[in-house]
């Protein structure tokens, strides 16, 4: 616990945030790391991308490897302040459980909506992963674009519209 919060109960995030604001070389090396991260992205945030990415849940428009504050997360929809965070095996070590908690305590304190899905889950449970997701921006409020089918996936508005029509 001492790693995350330094000087009392003051968590290091806003000591990162502080010193960042002040610094302007400090936001574009952020926003440099970030670039790097985009272009060596994991198996898992390559699948997850594939759907996310071109407007495909909801018609939204969704970042990859987004810096926010002090963060930089995996996945951000601006519309509906949400942000998706995939977790690898590394994420159940003590230590770096207790770094995802403070760093989501201090997003949702800034009004973004986090959810977390473990690589497991995605590879597992694909279409489940993408209704949890689908679940969230539903929930935020966020107005949807018009649309010509509604819903988050594309292989359920296509079996959606090939379900036999009744008589009417």
């Amino acid at each position: 616990m001492q790693g995350i919060f330094r000087g009392g109960d003051r968590p290091l995030a806003m000591d990162i945030e502080s010193r960042a604001q002040k610094n302007p070389r400090r936001k574009r090396l952020k926003r440099k790391f970030a670039r790097a991260l985009r272009s060596d992205m994991t198996e898992a945030e390559h699948t997850l991308w594939s759907y996310l990415r071109r407007k495909q849940i909801g018609g939204l428009r969704f970042r990859r490897q987004q810096p926010i504050g002090p963060y930089i997360v995996d996945f951000y929809c601006p519309a509906a302040k949400l942000v998706i965070e995939l977790d690898g095996g590394q994420h159940n070590e003590e230590s770096r459980r207790l770094y995802d908690e403070s760093r989501t305590r201090w997003l949702e304190s800034e009004g973004f909506c986090v959810l977390r899905i473990a690589n497991c889950e995605l590879s597992s449970k694909r279409d489940v992963a993408l209704e949890w997701i689908w679940h969230q921006v539903e929930a935020s409020g966020c107005v949807l674009p018009q649309r010509d089918v509604a819903g988050p996936l594309p292989e359920i508005a296509e079996a959606i519209s090939t379900l036999p029509q009744g008589e009417g």
